[in-house]
């Protein structure tokens, strides 16, 4: 009876402990939900209040009226798709390799990997804008995938390293006995056990481009302007529009919302992947 009730206690501490951390990771979110509704004066009112007194979708109007943003939405979902999946497709064989094969230089390989996520992006911007500019990408799609792609790929073969380390080497051993190709047996057996971290990497990956700014800001001008830029551009005549601003920066959570509740099961599947070797 004793043991029931300090289980009981315990759970309801965990629990307690879960919400208060939830909340405190979805308190800026709801603010900024609560600021996207209200009027333009009660945006600017001092002291500010947390709920709007009168609901206003006169913000969401603003934005999705204007020519500059939904173009701009465009261009950073074009480029984060195909950042997506330029990055797979370089680092899902490239981690295999280097985890099934270990190999001096596949260790520093991943080791290097490792290193370049500590170089800060500020340090890489003038370069890569020296690069693009001579190979004519500036103000590109193409360019600022390339970049983009540049800062998703050591973590993405990170990410897919720590995955495949769970994977037995015994299964491609079995696929070749019956009769598989090395390259059959990772197509045909490996990755379709490799489903959920691939949709974990991917959806890392896609949130990586999505909300990169720095690069954005640097490479690109009018062409390809991504939307984190024309967001924090939002002004008005009384300096910066509050309103318009938290109203696109709700419209450009929801994509990344919608697929991280359509990655859900794999997502799941994926972080437990290799917490139980039978």
């Amino acid at each position: 009876m004793l043991s029931a009730r300090r289980l009981n206690l315990n759970g309801i501490v965990i629990n307690s402990a879960a919400l208060v951390l939830v909340l405190s990771y979805a308190l800026p979110y709801v603010y900024l939900l609560m600021t996207s509704i209200k009027p333009a004066a009660d945006v600017q009112q001092i002291p500010p209040s947390f709920f709007p007194v009168v609901t206003s979708f006169q913000n969401f109007r603003e934005v999705l009226q204007s020519s500059t943003l939904p173009r701009a939405f465009a261009s950073s979902l074009t480029v984060a798709v195909l950042t997506t999946i330029l990055s797979l497709a370089v680092a899902v064989p490239a981690a295999y390799v280097a985890t099934h094969y270990r190999r001096r230089v596949t260790t520093l390989f991943l080791l290097f990997a490792l290193v370049t996520r500590m170089v800060p992006s500020v340090s890489l911007g003038v370069p890569l804008f020296q690069l693009l500019k001579s190979l004519g990408l500036l103000d590109t799609v193409p360019g600022l995938v390339l970049a983009h792609t540049s800062a998703a790929v050591p973590l993405a073969l990170l990410l897919m390293a720590a995955f495949f380390e769970g994977v037995p080497k015994d299964l491609e051993e079995a696929a070749r006995m019956d009769g598989c190709t090395r390259f059959q047996a990772f197509l045909k057996v490996i990755l379709p056990i490799m489903t959920g971290g691939i949709a974990v990497t991917a959806l890392f990956t896609f949130i990586t481009s999505w909300n990169e700014f720095l690069y954005a800001l640097l490479l690109t001008s009018e062409a390809t302007k991504t939307a984190p830029i024309v967001i924090a551009e939002y002004n008005s005549v009384y300096g910066l529009a509050w309103g318009a601003m938290t109203a696109a920066a709700v419209l450009y959570s929801l994509p990344v919302i919608i697929v991280t509740l359509a990655l859900q099961k794999q997502i799941v599947g994926g972080l437990t992947f290799g917490a139980v070797k039978g």
